[in-house]
């Protein structure tokens, strides 16, 4: 979907000294942190379905706006690990066209995202996620959406996802949500779920099981990136 606004026709140049966010390369204009090729190779993403093989059961639909590589896992890296905060805009922006895919035809639409830990938060000074949610939802509305934004759940301390092999990323995820209150909340068109990047699907599951038990079930994750599994040699 590209009529939101025009992804990039809003944003202001911007002289940035730490390089452009998804090649690193140092030029004297950015346009909200990105160099004018990677930006070329991000409005050429075209959101897609994607499933990790094997789904962990409860997994919704998902849909990803590419691969985790390029200037697309570059800029999220920077985003999350680099406090690169200003990324939140651009990578909001391409989020909500992950949600126009899934969802089809503009229409009341309900955003959860999936909540960090508050050590992970406390890391990041911020829940990440949670900022490329309210970009998303901006942007959405500015389209004519009529966008909710629900945070139903919180996250529980859990082990660090990238020593952990699919079993264990099940088994840690399984633990590691907790409905906020004792009960559904009322929503108002679809639920959609909402990541950052999609890897065993584990994370995902565990979110919709739970909210699915209190009488939201989603009709759709959308991530910005999905990992591609490598072949075994």
């Amino acid at each position: 979907m590209r009529d939101l606004g025009g992804l990039w026709s809003d944003l202001t140049d911007l002289v940035l000294p730490t390089g452009c966010a998804g090649c690193g390369e140092r030029v004297a204009g950015l346009r909200q942190g990105f160099c004018p090729r990677c930006v070329d190779e991000l409005t050429a993403l075209r959101p897609a379905p994607t499933r990790p093989d094997p789904a962990p059961p409860g997994l919704p639909p998902c849909v990803a706006l590419g691969p985790y590589a390029g200037a697309l896992r570059e800029g999220l890296l920077a985003y999350k690990e680099r406090g690169r905060h200003g990324l939140a805009r651009p990578l909001g922006a391409l989020l909500a066209e992950v949600v126009a895919t899934a969802v089809e035809t503009a229409r009341p639409v309900t955003l959860v995202p999936v909540p960090d830990t508050a050590r992970a938060a406390r890391a990041r000074y911020g829940d990440h996620l949670d900022r490329l949610t309210r970009h998303a939802a901006d942007r959405l509305r500015a389209a004519g959406w009529r966008v909710r934004v629900l945070r139903p759940l919180r996250a529980l301390p859990r082990p660090d996802s990238v020593a952990l092999d699919s079993a264990g990323r099940a088994a840690a995820a399984d633990a590691a949500f907790r409905l906020r209150g004792t009960g559904g909340v009322p929503v108002d068109g679809p639920v959609v779920l909402l990541d950052d990047i999609v890897t065993t699907g584990a994370t995902l599951a565990a979110v919709s099981r739970v909210l699915r038990a209190a009488g939201m079930t989603p009709k759709a994750a959308v991530v910005l990136a999905a990992t591609q599994k490598r072949p075994h040699r």
